[in-house]
C-alpha cells in the first residue's frame, strides 16, 4: 500500500471514530470534544497504537497527521474569533490582563518551587515553571461554542486572557534564553528581549492594518468575482497567512494569528457566509483530526512508572496554578467566585505553546527526559479534564440562575396573594 493510500485509510478511521466518539459523548451529557479526545487515547500508543500496525509502513504518516491537526486547531481558533466582536472583546481588557498575567505568574512560581523540591537546579526549575505557565484555550473555546457561551462574559475574558498569556510566555521564553544562552556575535540579552517585543508590536500593527482596512474591501471584491467559492478560498488563505505572520514575524503561536483573522473577518458583511463555509471544512475534516491527534501523541503507560510522582506533582501545580492565578485575576476584575472558577478551569488546558517551550528545554538540556514526559502527560490530562469540568460549572451556574428566578417568582406570587 502506497504512503498516500495509508494516509487515506488512517484519516478515514480517525474522522469516522472521532464523530462516533463525539456523538456518544454528547448523548452521555458531555461535550463532544471529550469523546473525540478519548478516541485518540484509544487509538494511540496508550491502548491500540494503530499507527504502528503492520499495514502502516510509512514513517512519516504521523507527521502528516500532526500537520493536518495543526490546520484543525487554526481553523477552530479562527471560528472562535469569528464569533466575537472586537468592541466586546476590548471591554474585557482588564480581566484579560489580570487573569492572563496572574495565570502565568502563579504556575511559573509554583512550578519553579516544585522543581526545586525535586532537586532541580534553580535555572532548570524556573524553566519547568515556564512550561507550566502556558495555556491553550482551543479545547475550552470548543466547549463554550457547543454550549453557546462563547459570546459571554466568561468567553470574552477567557479568550482575551489566553492571548495575553501567550504573549507573556513567549516573552518569558525569550528572556530566559537570551540571559541563559547568550551566543557570541549575536545581540545582547536586553537587545534580544527588546527585539522580541518590537516584533510582536509590528505583527499586531500590520495584522490590524490589514484586518481593518484591506480585509473588508478585498472580501467584497473577491465575492463579486465569478469564481467557485472564491470568498472561502480567500478566507482560508488569510488564516494561513495570519498564522504564518504570527509565528515568523511576531514569534507568537500560529493560532493567535488565526484567532485575530477571525476577529477581523467577523467585521465584514459576510460573517455568516464565512462561518458556514469554514465550519464545514473545519468540523467535517480538520478539527476531528486535531482532537484525535492529541491522544495519538500520548502514552499513558509512561506516566505509571518511575515518573508518576513527578507527573502527579506537576499536574497538581498545573491545575492549581491556573485556577488560582487566573481565578484571582478574574475576581479582581469583578467576576463572581463561580465565574472566576469557570475562567480558571477554562485556562487549565495546556497545548502546543507548552509543548513548544518544553521542546526548547529538552533540546538545550534544561529539561530531563523524565520532566519532558511528565509535562506531556500534564498536557494530555489537563486537556481531557477541562471540557467536563467547564461544562459542569456552566450548567451549575444555569441551574442556580433558574432556582433564583423561580424563588423570585414565588415571592412575587406570594406577595400578590396578600
Amino acid at each position: 500500500m502506497t504512503p498516500f493510500l495509508q494516509l487515506t485509510f488512517a484519516l478515514a478511521i480517525i474522522i469516522s471514530l472521532a464523530k462516533i466518539g463525539g456523538y456518544l459523548s454528547f448523548r452521555l451529557g458531555q461535550a463532544a470534544v471529550l469523546g473525540e479526545l478519548l478516541v485518540g487515547i484509544v487509538l494511540g500508543p496508550s491502548i491500540l497504537d494503530f499507527l504502528h500496525l503492520s499495514i502502516f509502513t510509512d514513517h512519516h504518516l504521523h507527521e502528516v497527521i500532526q500537520e493536518l491537526a495543526e490546520l484543525g486547531v487554526m481553523l477552530l481558533m479562527f471560528l472562535a474569533g469569528l464569533e466575537l466582536h472586537i468592541s466586546e472583546l476590548l471591554k474585557s481588557t482588564k480581566v484579560a490582563i489580570l487573569a492572563g498575567a496572574l495565570g502565568v505568574v502563579f504556575p511559573l512560581l509554583m512550578g519553579a518551587g516544585g522543581g526545586i523540591l525535586f532537586s532541580l537546579a534553580p535555572k532548570n526549575a524556573l524553566f519547568l515553571g515556564l512550561t507550566l505557565a502556558a495555556t491553550s484555550v482551543s479545547i475550552s473555546a470548543q466547549t463554550l461554542m457547543e454550549l453557546n457561551r462563547l459570546r459571554s462574559k466568561i468567553g470574552f475574558g477567557l479568550l482575551g486572557a489566553a492571548v495575553f498569556d501567550d504573549v507573556l510566555v513567549v516573552l518569558g521564553l525569550s528572556v530566559f534564553t537570551a540571559l541563559t544562552f547568550p551566543n557570541a556575535g549575536e545581540p545582547s540579552g536586553i537587545v534580544m528581549i527588546l527585539s522580541t517585543i518590537i516584533r510582536m508590536a509590528i505583527f499586531l500593527l500590520i495584522s490590524s492594518v490589514i484586518g481593518y482596512f484591506l480585509i473588508p474591501i478585498l472580501s467584497v471584491k473577491i465575492f463579486s468575482i465569478e469564481i467557485s467559492q472564491g470568498l472561502i478560498a480567500f478566507v482560508f488563505v488569510s488564516i494561513l497567512l495570519f498564522g504564518w505572520l504570527a509565528d515568523v514575524l511576531g514569534q507568537m503561536a500560529a493560532i493567535t494569528g488565526a484567532f485575530l483573522a477571525g476577529l477581523w473577518f467577523g467585521r465584514t458583511i459576510f460573517r455568516e457566509r464565512i462561518s458556514s463555509g469554514i465550519s464545514t471544512i473545519a468540523y467535517g475534516v480538520f478539527v476531528p483530526i486535531f482532537f484525535v491527534d492529541v491522544g495519538l501523541n500520548a502514552d499513558v503507560k509512561t506516566l505509571l512508572g518511575s515518573n508518576f510522582w513527578l507527573f502527579l506533582a506537576l499536574f497538581a501545580i498545573a491545575v492549581l496554578g491556573k485556577v488560582l492565578g487566573a481565578g484571582i485575576g478574574a475576581t479582581l476584575s469583578g467576576f463572581s467566585i463561580l465565574e472566576a472558577l469557570q475562567l480558571g478551569v477554562g485556562m487549565m488546558s495546556r497545548g502546543e505553546v507548552g509543548l513548544i517551550v518544553a521542546s526548547v528545554g529538552i533540546s538545550k538540556d534544561i529539561l530531563t527526559t523524565a520532566s519532558f514526559s511528565a509535562i506531556v502527560g500534564v498536557v494530555i490530562v489537563t486537556t481531557l479534564i477541562t471540557p467536563p469540568l467547564l461544562r459542569y460549572l456552566i450548567q451549575r451556574e444555569a441551574r442556580m440562575a433558574t432556582v433564583s428566578a423561580e424563588s423570585d417568582r414565588d415571592v412575587l406570587l406570594s406577595n400578590s396573594d396578600r
